[in-house]
């Protein structure tokens, strides 16, 4: 499944409440249950501040706890 369907999951979950920030992986798994298993596991690790390898996404604000970082990217302005 593309990323940004994932992400694009994500942002629409934030901004109508149904996901509060920081979230852990489990409480993304229960906001957004349409996923492969595996990407609960990797997605948000994956495309953390400071990975070196793949867009940025999310800011660990402690171990395992994330919020998604603003500006949106993708033209998501929602």
């Amino acid at each position: 499944m593309p990323s940004h369907k994932v992400y694009k999951a994500i942002v629409r979950a934030v901004t109508l409440g149904r996901l509060k920030e920081p979230f852990t992986k489990q409480d993304f798994r229960a906001t957004c249950p349409q996923f492969k298993e595996g990407t609960y596991n990797a997605f948000l690790w994956k495309h953390r501040k400071g990975n070196g390898e793949t867009s940025e996404l999310f800011e660990v604000v402690t171990p395992g706890r994330f919020k998604v970082l603003r500006p949106f990217k993708y033209g998501l302005h929602m």
